[in-house]
């Protein structure tokens, strides 16, 4: 393969939408997500009124990449290689000693190598993306509240946790102003939304002007699709978009048979009748990556067309995209913006406090004290030895499954289109793919990782 990376040399140009061309400002949209969750397990299904309250200090729990066991409600940091580096029990983290006893240095017991590992199980989650992380604060809280009520060692908690989400995200959730996270998002865009930088939108400009095809890809819903893109955008977002993809399903948009996921025209944002193939540009629902790339196929005169998919989550966007479509992926790593990926001198200002009364949640981009780097970790030696650096299981799955990471898309608008980026592969070394640099806690440890 190929050393550098250009979008020069691509065909087709797909983005996904939350987290990566729109952003979000971080600890007031935590804070939020936390919130819609905890009143409705409070309020519908008799949680303990505790979980309302949050701390400053607590939102230090929130790090990517964890696992949550959901039987014994243990919280886990892997490693590359599957052991276990840290852990809590709620939001109790174990002590080294208790972590020996209960983990050892065996793999993690649901732990398979790379692809046979979903991100979701009955037996497990994953928290991989912004969506996802106050859920993870959340779900240790209710554990801690749990374990000190009751004593209870296993829990069955996780379908409270599924109905909190389904109130508030289901697909008529934004038309019915049910819940608390799309009325308050439609109340004032401007506390949780960032626009897309001038930058961004002529950049797009340029793709489309270049050739390329446009491609939006994302899990919401058309209206709420309709309503970000609009703000971010402006009204004529849709003139930049060849094709728009809304309730995709991720991953199982790339992983599915056509069969299994037809795509859908729309009405009124209705999802309508299933179609057999994909024949022209549009805007529609649902669907899989083999029909999509057929019409890709017709739209460029190509037998192969080259696609390139930017997007923050490696479950649902970068891995699948990779694995299954064998498309070119830009990861948008949002650690790269925070203290991990940046001098000291370089930090950004505190943001302006919000009308949400009450503490705010930290930068979830920003290092946690509980977890440690998002990137390694040490793992302690044998008596006499010294520790160990090692990959986390996160890191690993960047390098292989991405062919460029970067922190937005902002970092590279500005750049030619032709510009060579480094990829990420196994002949060079475990940084060339990030953009414009590797986060610091691995450049600065790249020669004491253990391989």
């Amino acid at each position: 393969m190929a050393q550098h990376f250009s979008l020069a040399a691509c065909d087709v140009v797909g983005f996904d939408l939350d987290h990566t061309l729109c952003r979000y400002n971080l600890p007031e949209s935590a804070t939020l997500i936390y919130n819609s969750f905890a009143q409705f397990l409070v309020k519908e299904k008799g949680y303990n009124k505790e979980l309302l309250t949050v701390t400053s200090e607590d939102w230090d729990f929130c790090c990517k990449g964890l696992a949550l066991d959901l039987e014994d409600g243990n919280f886990i940091k892997l490693a590359d290689n599957g052991t276990v580096l840290r852990a809590s029990h709620g939001t109790k983290m174990m002590t080294p000693e208790a972590l020996a006893e209960v983990y050892g240095k065996k793999e993690w017991k649901h732990f398979m190598s790379d692809t046979g590992m979903a991100c979701h199980s009955g037996k497990y989650y994953f928290y991989d993306n912004y969506f996802d992380l106050p859920g993870a604060l959340l779900c240790a809280r209710v554990v801690d509240s749990l374990t000190k009520q009751n004593g209870q060692k296993t829990f069955d908690f996780w379908k409270d946790i599924v109905a909190a989400i389904q109130h508030n995200y289901k697909m008529s959730a934004f038309n019915e102003n049910c819940g608390i996270y799309f009325p308050e998002i439609k109340r004032d865009p401007s506390k949780y939304l960032h626009s897309c930088p001038e930058s961004v939108k002529k950049w797009l400009r340029q793709l489309k002007k270049a050739g390329k095809i446009l491609l939006l890809i994302t899990s919401s819903h058309s209206d709420y699709c309709r309503f970000l893109c609009k703000y971010i955008l402006g009204n004529d977002f849709a003139d930049l978009f060849d094709i728009v993809i809304t309730n995709a399903l991720k991953p199982g948009f790339f992983s599915h048979l056509p069969s299994q996921r037809p795509f859908r025209t729309l009405e009124n944002d209705k999802e309508q009748e299933a179609l057999p193939s994909l024949d022209k540009p549009g805007w529609y629902s649902q669907g899989n990556a083999v029909h999509l790339y057929e019409l890709l196929k017709k739209m460029t005169g190509k037998p192969e067309p080259k696609v390139v998919y930017f997007g923050d989550s490696m479950h649902s966007d970068v891995f699948p995209a990779c694995h299954y479509s064998n498309w070119e992926t830009v990861l948008i790593l949002e650690e790269l913006r925070g203290d991990e990926g940046r001098k000291p001198e370089e930090s950004e200002p505190q943001e302006k406090r919000g009308k949400y009364e009450g503490p705010k949640a930290k930068p979830l981009n920003t290092l946690s004290k509980k977890w440690g780097s998002f990137f390694i970790d040490s793992v302690s030696g044998l008596e006499n030895t010294e520790d160990s650096l090692v990959c986390t299981w996160t890191c690993k799955r960047i390098s292989t499954y991405s062919t460029i990471a970067i922190p937005s898309i902002e970092a590279i608008a500005e750049l030619p289109l032709d510009h060579k980026f480094t990829r990420f592969s196994s002949n060079n070394s475990k940084t060339s793919g990030y953009y414009p640099n590797p986060p610091l806690v691995l450049s600065n440890n790249e020669t004491l990782i253990t391989k």
